[in-house]
């Protein structure tokens, strides 16, 4: 046991070299405690129930379990421990994924020691921390605006895909195994909803808009 008071940290990382370098940093410390290590999320979660860290360093890319999946496992099973993400990716899917999962904490590992250190121990307290990296695509994501609902039926999206690919009404129709007056039909209602006058502008925004897959190359 460290001294009284000490906050007690999991490293888990897949790579030994940052476990080294992370193990050196907490040792310049007195009041952090390295109490454990793991190299993959299944060794994290057994690591949490027999060491009994107050906060677990954990990287989020990993073999056999990854960092996701171990931070919802540990905070289901031993809620009195807290989770700060330490990875090298800031992607918004990956940020969001990792505080949904139960971390209070999101680092780079280009943060400095003392960054490090105030984030452990700001998560001890049940203080979030965020890196500015993360904190901006959390704000990029709130303030994007919401696509757009066109209100296209189900095979109004078919015959818009197939526009699409530069199917012909008539290619259409015989792709669908539907009248032409039909497609003709649908056409004029795709237009209609989204706004446009031609079928180019259709297709354009289809595209600009993610409304269906675009095509293979």
């Amino acid at each position: 046991m460290g001294e009284k008071g000490s906050t007690r940290v999991l490293l888990v990382d897949d790579h030994d070299v940052v476990r080294r370098g992370l193990t050196v940093f907490l040792r310049t410390f007195d009041d952090l405690e390295l109490v454990g290590e793991a190299s993959n999320g299944e060794e994290a979660v057994r690591m949490c129930e027999i060491s009994h860290p107050h906060v677990v360093l954990m990287d989020m890319i990993m073999p056999d379990m990854d960092g996701v999946t171990a931070t919802r496992l540990i905070r289901q099973r031993c809620p009195d421990v807290q989770i700060v993400a330490l990875t090298s990716f800031k992607d918004e899917t990956l940020v969001q994924a990792a505080l949904q999962a139960g971390a209070i904490g999101y680092l780079l590992k280009n943060a400095s020691i003392d960054q490090l250190a105030d984030s452990i121990r700001a998560a001890r307290l049940g203080k979030p921390t965020l890196a500015p990296e993360a904190t901006q695509v959390l704000i990029e994501a709130a303030t994007r605006p919401a696509p757009h609902n066109y209100n296209l039926s189900e095979r109004e999206l078919e015959v818009l895909a197939l526009m699409v690919r530069g199917l012909s009404n008539p290619q259409i129709a015989e792709e669908l195994t539907i009248s032409r007056s039909t497609i003709k039909f649908h056409v004029s209602v795709i237009l209609s909803k989204l706004g446009v006058s031609s079928r180019t502008e259709a297709v354009a925004l289809a595209l600009q808009q993610n409304l269906v897959p675009k095509p293979a190359m």
